[in-house]
């Protein structure tokens, strides 16, 4: 697959282990991954690294509960995610994980501000205006997703994850619309 990189934050934080990932093994057509063991610790940040193709995305869907893996066992927050309900499950994603994707998958018929208010409904979370400030897209918070560029669709795509203030955060390749610039205040802001 290539290699994780860990980054500890350099501010002082718990050692409280966020998740564990144990013989992680999962294959499609060809084998993407076998025997992986990986854990997260809060403050922590790890990158995934490699070339297109290699299971990176495909991870990142097994630790966020959207893929099962094909052996091997995930905990989150001290359970065992996939012996859960499919219920729980869901109750987790909603509440305790922020995911971002490549591509946003906003509601198109629905206006910047409306997309951000559905993150912030069903975490229960007030919205954070400072993040649609710091993001740069105050001033088209009230047009609809598809009158928006690229870039401010992917920054709505984030404020919306960083909304429900998710215990951890999986992302995968969340900056790939934006500027050099936004990009490095948008995962600033994520690292915050």
């Amino acid at each position: 697959m290539g290699s994780i990189e860990k980054n500890c934050s350099k501010e002082p934080c718990s050692s409280k282990i966020l998740l564990k990932a144990f013989n992680l093994s999962h294959s499609f057509d060809y084998p993407l991954f076998d025997g992986l063991n990986l854990s997260l610790s809060q403050c922590e940040s790890v990158a995934i690294v490699g070339v297109s193709g290699s299971g990176k995305s495909t991870l990142l869907h097994i630790l966020s509960t959207l893929l099962r893996p094909n052996s091997g066992r995930v905990y989150l927050f001290g359970k065992d995610i996939y012996d859960q309900q499919e219920k729980e499950i869901l109750k987790i994603r909603r509440e305790m994980i922020g995911i971002i994707f490549q591509s946003h998958y906003l509601f198109k018929g629905f206006s910047a501000l409306e997309n951000i208010l559905v993150a912030s409904l069903l975490s229960k979370k007030r919205i954070d205006n400072s993040l649609i400030e710091s993001f740069g897209i105050k001033r088209v918070i009230d047009k609809k997703i598809t009158e928006l560029s690229g870039g401010e669709q992917q920054r709505v795509s984030i404020a919306r994850v960083l909304t429900k203030r998710p215990k951890i955060i999986f992302a995968d390749e969340p900056t790939g619309n934006l500027d050099k610039k936004s990009a490095n205040d948008v995962m600033q802001k994520v690292f915050d």
